[in-house]
This record gives structure tokens, C-alpha cells and sequence, in this order.
């Protein structure tokens, strides 16, 4: 087999394990706390960030891998829920400041322990020979890119 193809499959293993547990997560989240994965990401974040700022809607677009729209969706339905709330930015008015309610916080600190839990049973399923592979493959992923990296496009 060719580096090229080698590559492929290294980067479709590690994408079939992403969704392996992103479908256990959502299940377990969903069954458990009533949350969707993204919303107890939103939740997540929140947690993080409120403790020490402001933490704006664009923030929380940079790390949960949906679009805008679906993001501001879901952070409607949370809205409605009453786990966050809104606020026009005091700095840039343009902008929306989000901010768990004590609800929010409390979903969050039950749901979290299933979050981790979920994740340390799917990590714990990938032996040692396949935490291997997929650090090497990952490498090589980067190595290869870094031959063909030409830059920003401007």
C-alpha cells in the first residue's frame, strides 16, 4: 500500500472512532440528562469560561464543531430550556454574551460525570496496539501536510 493510501485510512480510522464516540456520548447524554452532545458542549464551555469572563456566542462557535445558524438554534432551545441566557455584549453592543443560569450549571455538574465516563470506557476500548497506530498515523498526517503546506492562500 501506497503512503498516499495509508494516509486515507489513517485518517478515515480516526475519524470512524470520532463518530463511535460521539454516537456513544449523544446516546448516553440524551438517555440520562436530556441533552444533545453539542448542547452539553455549549453547557461545557460556559462552565469553563463564565467562571473568569464573558464568554461571547463567537467563542463558543470557535470549539463546538456546528455552523453559526445551528449554533444559534441551539442556543435558542437552551434559552428556552432556561439552562443560559443572553445578554447584549457591554463592550461591543453588536455583540451576545452568554452565561449559564443556575439551572444550566446544575444540568451541567449532573451530566458531566456521564461525559467523562462515556469517554474514559471509549478510550479505555482502544488497546494500546491502536492508541499506538493512531499517534503514529497522526503523525504522519502532520508530516505529510507540512511537505505540502504552501502557506495561506492570499
Amino acid at each position: 500500500m501506497d503512503s498516499a493510501q495509508a494516509l486515507v485510512d489513517q485518517w478515515r480510522e480516526l475519524t470512524a472512532r470520532r463518530v463511535r464516540i460521539g454516537n456513544a456520548l449523544e446516546q448516553a447524554l440524551e438517555q440520562q440528562h436530556g441533552l444533545s452532545c453539542h448542547e452539553f458542549e455549549v453547557l461545557d464551555q460556559l462552565a469553563e469560561v463564565s467562571a473568569h469572563g464573558k464568554p461571547r456566542v463567537q467563542d463558543i462557535a470557535d470549539v463546538v464543531p456546528i455552523t453559526q445558524s445551528a449554533l444559534s438554534r441551539l442556543i435558542g432551545r437552551l434559552e428556552k430550556q432556561g439552562l443560559i441566557e443572553r445578554r447584549l455584549c457591554e463592550v461591543d453592543r453588536r455583540g451576545i454574551n452568554v452565561f449559564l443560569t443556575d439551572a444550566g450549571r446544575a444540568r451541567h455538574a449532573e451530566a458531566r460525570p456521564t461525559y467523562c465516563e462515556v469517554l474514559a470506557r471509549q478510550f479505555a476500548a482502544c488497546d494500546a496496539t491502536e492508541a499506538a497506530e493512531l499517534k503514529l498515523g497522526l503523525g504522519d498526517l502532520v508530516e505529510e501536510r507540512g511537505k505540502t503546506d504552501r502557506g495561506p492562500v492570499m
